[in-house]
């Protein structure tokens, strides 16, 4: 298993993604690949109007909605970085987002286990 290293360049790939595209990118991001997943943890996503905001739960599921639907409008170019990072399709995409620590969580599920691609 990958360790949350950038040696292959997920790491920078997802932050210029979401700077071109959010406008923003996270404090840092760790990738991990796990059989047939991809697991990428970016820290530091929300801002700190978003914070404020996420005090109450209408908030709360505002953010968490509005931010959700920013991530999965642009899906394609998103998978189109995961073929080109290890030339394989995604299977399906999950993701949340934590409003007491601003982390939101990425996991690309693959046809096949990637993982042994990228510990040889």
């Amino acid at each position: 298993m990958q360790q949350g290293d950038d040696k292959y360049g997920h790491n920078k790939a997802i932050t210029q993604w979401e700077k071109e595209y959010l406008g923003r990118g996270s404090l840092s991001v760790k990738t991990d690949i796990l059989r047939d997943m991809i697991i990428v943890d970016l820290q530091g996503v929300l801002t700190p109007a978003e914070y404020s905001v996420c005090e109450t739960q209408e908030g709360l599921l505002s953010i968490k909605r509005t931010r959700s639907k920013l991530v999965e409008s642009d899906m394609e170019n998103l998978y189109k970085m995961i073929y080109n990072m290890t030339q394989h399709e995604v299977k399906s995409f999950h993701t949340d987002l934590s409003s007491l620590t601003g982390e939101r969580m990425m996991i690309f599920k693959m046809h096949q286990n990637i993982e042994v691609l990228f510990n040889k």
